[in-house]
């Protein structure tokens, strides 16, 4: 973590520069911030520094826990109205930044909400400590296995020494570490200091693959160990649960996953952050349920007490969950199962592609892409034919989570295509030289020069610097060179056959390249698939690629798309399924390799889309969250639109609220996100409700 003062105006820029994240907070008069130790604080912080300020305002309307200095709480002072605190020793714990915050105050201060920041004042200069922490976490170490499937058996129920706590707060997604990472080798090993946590629940599960694969995630979270045996269950303390209920298998162990991590959110709420959460208002009347009695219980007292709820009782309250994976039940698969537990995402173990294969629907596309030539539009390829390969294409089970990822051979119709070497660069990537964002917008068909308005799309942040570069009508030797290059993303524009990148001078195939250093891509031309996953097996971590022939007039929405909601914080499975609903056929478009990936932190944390319908005179609000790698699940936020002691589980989407049209004007104007009017994407600093009428 990196303190800096700012020029423009007296304050401070925090930066992360694992994560490419920045924050600032501002004082009344230029300071000159020093290091002060880190152990004085209550919660872990990585940097310290000390200054003297009349005041510090907070540039957003971030959740502000107010706690003694011994981690005692004292109020959530997120209210629209100020607060005054007697003199006393205070820490302020900043939340819905993209790094953890904390201000330690001695004396007396008030806290005074604004429109859109919050101002600390204190009685006269007085003597503060800040410290910070970033939510990056790495693994601690390699698990080794054979290709034995009791290897795996033991790798996974080892997952869980990565939890910082048995107790229900690790549903906080800053108290569960990445879990250790596991290769193939000749025999099994583990380096020293990875242990499983004694939490009392096993997984009995048959030997095979298909059994193991989707209970990891669930393993991991539990601190669960895997059991060798017939009919598959969960043994808690000895009670059993079987793992074979409606739906089948699979179904019922991401079932339990999805109860047990739900309760613990509502359970927590009797800890260290005791907020008015919105959730377990609405279960608490309908469960025998004492949740200050099973706080302090071990895992295994409330881990039973929540599977003795029928998941019918809570289905229409438990949080939406964010990602399916799909992962083919083979060896080579296995180093995948860390990540994607880590994102505590729901697993399934599909057949390979080629015994899944469904044939898909060409002539749908064909149709789309002959009815838009034939109004005057172009693709965005060389010829109109496309050759379906079904060994390489194919289409998978749809999931009800937004975002969905493959882990196999093939091509995935309407899935995240992923990598074991696109995800190993998760952990392996090294910090940026410096603050800025960089992006290159490359146009290489004057044709369709409409859609370099991206370019001003990346950037419209305030706290975030960008280095934007516009590059049109490159040679094959200029495009090699800018992929070589570090940079954080490339929008492409323009076309790619068979050949590779058309250039002015001819075509660039990237096999030709000795590396890639641009971390993340959209390659906005036709099939541009294999150009892509070249790109990740050189070096990227990930991208945005087309299947099939794709038009231009809707790729040039796709792409105008892409980069605003990339530039708000959504990540590339998050940002493509919105923008392609944009489109009446979205299926030429999907990411591979680290679908993940963000390129900055969204203005409220968690990323944020707003549905708005007109409903008998009034205006029906509804937020959508769609949970990032610096705000997982479990993260709490609040509405700007009510009274901010009520908190919201950040996942799927929440209660609507029914605004007048000022009031709509008013959320509005607060903050830039995208917002959806009948399934079509606005953005709301376009837009006023004089657009509704």
């Amino acid at each position: 973590m990196e303190f800096d003062t700012l020029d423009r105006r007296p304050g401070l820029a925090i930066f992360d520069p694992i994560e490419n994240v920045r924050f600032e907070l501002y004082t009344d008069e230029p300071t000159a911030p020093e290091p002060v130790a880190t152990s004085d604080f209550y919660f872990p912080v990585d940097t310290a520094i000390g200054l003297e300020a009349a005041s510090i305002e907070i540039p957003k309307l971030v959740s502000t826990v107010v706690r003694m200095q011994d981690g005692t709480m004292v109020t959530d002072a997120t209210t629209s109205d100020g607060q005054t605190f007697a003199t006393g020793a205070y820490l302020l714990e900043l939340n819905s930044t993209p790094m953890k915050l904390y201000v330690a105050v001695e004396g007396r201060f008030e806290l005074c909400p604004g429109e859109t920041s919050v101002t600390v004042r204190f009685d006269g200069v007085q003597r503060v400590r800040i410290g910070a922490r970033s939510f990056h976490e790495r693994p601690v170490g390699t698990i080794t296995v054979t290709d034995d499937v009791e290897d795996a058996m033991r790798a996974v129920s080892l997952l869980g020494s990565a939890l910082k706590t048995t107790s229900c707060e690790r549903s906080f997604p800053t108290l569960r570490g990445h879990p250790p990472l596991i290769e193939r080798g000749d025999a099994f090993t583990v380096p020293e200091g990875i242990e499983r946590p004694e939490t009392g629940v096993e997984l009995v599960l048959p030997p095979d693959c298909e059994h193991v694969y989707p209970a990891a995630s669930l393993a991991y979270y539990l601190g669960a160990e895997l059991v060798a045996g017939t009919d598959p269950r969960l043994l808690v303390d000895g009670d059993e649960h079987s793992l074979d209920g409606r739906g089948g298998y699979e179904v019922t162990v991401n079932r339990v996953l999805r109860q047990a991590f739900f309760l613990d959110c509502l359970t927590r709420t009797e800890g260290y952050y005791r907020v008015e959460l919105h959730e377990r208002r609405q279960v608490e009347p309908l469960v025998d349920l004492d949740f200050a009695d099973l706080y302090g219980r071990p895992l295994a007292d409330q881990l039973t007490a929540y599977l003795s709820i029928p998941f019918e009782t809570l289905e229409p309250h438990v949080l939406d969950w964010h990602l399916t994976t799909d992962v083919v039940p083979t060896v080579e698969n296995l180093p995948a199962l860390p990540y994607f537990a880590d994102e505590l995402s729901l697993l399934r173990t599909p057949q390979s592609p080629q015994q899944r294969t469904v044939a898909p629907t060409p002539e749908i596309l064909d149709e789309f892409t002959r009815s838009a030539v034939a109004a005057g539009d172009f693709t965005r390829g060389a010829s109109d034919a496309w050759d379906w390969d079904d060994e390489e294409m194919f289409q998978v089970e749809s999931a009800e989570t937004v975002e969905h990822a493959w882990v196999g051979n093939g091509y995935p119709l309407g899935a995240n295509k992923v990598t074991l070497e696109s995800l190993q660069r998760q952990v392996e990537r090294t910090p940026p030289d410096d603050s800025a964002l960089k992006i290159h917008v490359v146009c290489n068909d004057r044709e369709m020069a409409e859609e370099n308005v991206v370019s001003e799309f990346y950037g419209l942040r305030d706290f975030i610097n960008y280095d934007v570069s516009i590059h049109e009508e490159m040679t094959t030797a200029e495009l090699a060179a800018l992929f070589e290059t570090d940079a954080d993303f490339v929008h492409y524009i323009g076309h790619v056959d068979e050949e590779g990148f058309r250039c002015t001078d001819g075509y660039l195939d990237v096999h030709s390249l000795d590396e890639v250093n641009v971390d993340a891509f959209l390659l906005n031309a036709c099939r541009s698939y294999e150009q892509g996953a070249t790109l990740i097996e050189k070096g990227s971590r990930g991208g945005v690629v087309t299947l099939a022939e794709v038009v231009n007039t809707p790729a040039t929405k796709v792409g105008r798309a892409l980069a605003r909601l990339l530039n708000s914080g959504f990540s590339l499975r998050a940002a493509l399924s919105i923008a392609k609903e944009e489109v009446v056929v979205g299926a030429e478009y999907i990411t591979i390799g680290d679908g993940g990936l963000t390129l900055c932190e969204g203005d409220s944390g968690v990323p944020t889309m707003y549905r708005v319908s007109r409903d008998e005179g009034r205006y029906a609000l509804e937020h959508h969250f769609f949970p990032a790698s610096n705000h997982g699940m479990g993260t709490i936020t609040e509405s700007e639109i009510e009274d901010a002691s009520t908190h919201y589980l950040a996942s799927g989407s929440v209660t609507e609220f029914y605004l007048s049209a000022e009031e709509l004007d008013r959320v509005l104007g607060l903050e830039l996100l995208p917002v959806k009017i009948d399934d079509k994407l606005h953005w709301s600093d376009e837009l006023s409700v004089s657009d509704l009428s």
